[in-house]
C-alpha cells in the first residue's frame, strides 16, 4: 500500500485558540468567528492543539471543537485536528471519533507523563495509524511531553502508508533540520513547522507549511511569510518573519506561551475569553501583554 499525492497538505495553519465564556464553557460563536477570521487571511485551522488548550478539554469537547471548526471553515480552508492522549487506546478512540467529522488529517503528540523508549513510540504510532482512515501527522513537542521523537524514529514511521509527516515543535533549528532531511529524501513525508521563529527557515529547506500559535494574533503576517516565499519575494518574506519572530520573543518571555497568546488575543478580541484555570496572569504581566497586543494584533 502506498501513499497518494492527494493526501498532501501544506501552507500556513493556525493552532486556533478555544474560546471560553465566563463559566469556562466553549464559546461556540466566538470559535466560529475565529475560524472564519483565519480563513479570510488564507490560513488553515489546526484545532484542539496546544494553543487550543487540548490538555484542558474533555473528550466530548474535543469532538465539539473539531465539528465546529469544520462547519465554520465550510471547505474554504482545510481543518486539521489534534488527537494525542497519554495512552495509545485513548488516542485511537479520539481519532476514530474525529475522523468522520470532515478533518483533512489528524496529529498526535507523543504520549506524555509515561517515559517512552523509541521502540514504544514506534509501536504507539503504528497502532494509531493502523486504526485510522484519516492521515496522521506525528507531533514532536518534548518540552511538554517529556518524550522526544528522534529523526531515525520518524524515518521508520514514514514507511507507514497512513503517516504523512510530522509537526515539529521542539523549538530548535537542529531538531527541525533533522526532520526536514527526511522530507527531502522522500516526497511522501512532510514537515509542518511548529516554532514561529523558524517558519521561513523551514520553508526554505523543504517544509510543506507550518502550524502557528502566533497566527492567532497576527494572521496576516503569518500568511505573508508563506505568500512572499511562494512568490519568490525574499525581502518581504524576511520582513514578515522578523516581525513575527520579534513578537514571539517579546510575548513568550512573559510566561506559558499558549496562555500568553490567548491573553493577547483576548486583549484585542475579548470574546475569546481567558485560559482555563489554573492559568493565572499577574497584573504587571497583563499590562505588558496589553501593550504587545496593541502593537501586534491584526484584525481580519
Amino acid at each position: 500500500m502506498s501513499k497518494t499525492s492527494g493526501s498532501k497538505i501544506g501552507g500556513p495553519f493556525v493552532a486556533i485558540v478555544t474560546p471560553f465564556d465566563g463559566d469556562e464553557r466553549i464559546e461556540i460563536a466566538a470559535l466560529r468567528r475565529q475560524v472564519k477570521r483565519q480563513a479570510s487571511a488564507g490560513n488553515g485551522v489546526f484545532c484542539a492543539g496546544t494553543n487550543g488548550e487540548f490538555y484542558a478539554l474533555s473528550f466530548e469537547e474535543k469532538l465539539a471543537v473539531a465539528e465546529i471548526c469544520v462547519e465554520a471553515a465550510a471547505g474554504q480552508v482545510p481543518v486539521l485536528a489534534h488527537i494525542g492522549e497519554i495512552s495509545t487506546h485513548q488516542t485511537i478512540a479520539l481519532g476514530k471519533a474525529i475522523q468522520h467529522l470532515g478533518v483533512k488529517a489528524v496529529s498526535a503528540i507523543t504520549p506524555s507523563f509515561i517515559a517512552c523508549s523509541q521502540a514504544e513510540l514506534i509501536a504507539h504510532y503504528l497502532r494509531v495509524a493502523d486504526a485510522l482512515t484519516v492521515p496522521l501527522y506525528l507531533y514532536n513537542i518534548p518540552a511538554r511531553t517529556g518524550n522526544t521523537l528522534e529523526p531515525q524514529t520518524a524515518r521508520i514511521l514514514a514507511d507507514h502508508p497512513n503517516i504523512i509527516g510530522i509537526k515539529d515543535s521542539a523549538g530548535s533549528q537542529e531538531s527541525l533540520d533533522g526532520f526536514l532531511a527526511i522530507a527531502r529524501e522522500r516526497a511522501d513525508f512532510d514537515v509542518l513547522v511548529g516554532p514561529d521563529s523558524l517558519v521561513l527557515h523551514g520553508l526554505r529547506n523543504g517544509a510543506a507549511g507550518c502550524i502557528s500559535g502566533l497566527g492567532n494574533i497576527a494572521p496576516v503576517t503569518l500568511n505573508g511569510i508563506h505568500a512572499a516565499f511562494v512568490a519568490g519575494d525574499a525581502a518581504a518574506a524576511e520582513a514578515h518573519q522578523t516581525h513575527f519572530s520579534t513578537l514571539r520573543k517579546e510575548l513568550y518571555a512573559l510566561g506559558f506561551p499558549p496562555a500568553m497568546v490567548k491573553r493577547a488575543l483576548c486583549r484585542a478580541m475579548p470574546e475569546v475569553g481567558l485560559s482555563r484555570a489554573p492559568v493565572l496572569i499577574a497584573d504587571e504581566v497583563d499590562q505588558q501583554i496589553k501593550a504587545l497586543a496593541a502593537r501586534y494584533a491584526e484584525a481580519v
